[in-house]
C-alpha cells in the first residue's frame, strides 16, 4: 500500500495494492494493522455508500460534537474529493486538501474528525464508500458552504446539483464558533 502525506498532516491518501489478472482484480480496502502502521489508529463503527449522478456535489459536511473520521473512496466512477480543516486554533484552519478518487486509481482519503468533507461527481455515476469512526448524529451535523470564497477550493464544476441543505450552508467565517470543533495539539 502506498501512503501519501498531504499538506495537512492528519489527512492521508492511500493507494491499496491491486491484484489483477484476466479474471478481474482483488483489492484489500481495509486491514486494521496496515492502517495503524500508516498512522490511522481509528475504530470504524459505520459504513455508508452513496450513489450519485454526474455534477452532484455533496458537502461540505461535518459533525460536532461527535466528530466522524472517514476513510473514503470511489468504488465506481470518479469524484473530486475535498476535506477542509475547520478546527478552531489549528495551524491549518480553513486549508483544504483535494484529490481525484476513482475506480481506476483506487485511492482512498482519510478525513479526520474536525474536518468538513465533500465531493463532486465527475463520471456519469459514482458509487462512494465511507468508513466512519462515529455514528451519524443528526443533532451534531453541520456544513460549510461548498463555494465559500475564503476557502478557494478549485471545484471542477460551477453549477453543481446540490441538496437544499447543502445550498444553504454558511461560509466558514459566518458559522457560530460554538458549532465548530477545536484544535487539540497532541504534541505537547
Amino acid at each position: 500500500m502506498k501512503v501519501t502525506q498531504t499538506a495537512i498532516p492528519s489527512v492521508i491518501i492511500f493507494e491499496p495494492r491491486v491484484f489483477a489478472d484476466s479474471r478481474g482484480q482483488f483489492i484489500e480496502t481495509w486491514s486494521r494493522q496496515r492502517y495503524i502502521d500508516a498512522g490511522i489508529d481509528a475504530e470504524f463503527v459505520q459504513d455508508n455508500v452513496s450513489y450519485s449522478a454526474k455534477g452532484t456535489l455533496r458537502g461540505l459536511h461535518y459533525q460536532h460534537p461527535n466528530g466522524q473520521g472517514k476513510l473514503v473512496q470511489a468504488v465506481a466512477g470518479e469524484v473530486f474529493d475535498v476535506t477542509v480543516d475547520i478546527r478552531l486554533g489549528s495551524p491549518t484552519f480553513g486549508k483544504s486538501v483535494s484529490a481525484i478518487l476513482s475506480k481506476e486509481n483506487h485511492k482512498q482519503m482519510y478525513v479526520p474528525p474536525g474536518f468538513a468533507h465533500g465531493f463532486c461527481v465527475l463520471s456519469d455515476i459514482a458509487v462512494f464508500s465511507y468508513k466512519c469512526t462515529d455514528y451519524y448524529d443528526q443533532a451534531s451535523e453541520g456544513g460549510v458552504l461548498w463555494n465559500d470564497p475564503d476557502l478557494a477550493i478549485d471545484w471542477p464544476v460551477s453549477d453543481p446539483m446540490l441538496s437544499d441543505k447543502d445550498a444553504k450552508y454558511a461560509p466558514l467565517k459566518d458559522i457560530d464558533q460554538k458549532l465548530l470543533p477545536r484544535y487539540e495539539d497532541t504534541n505537547g
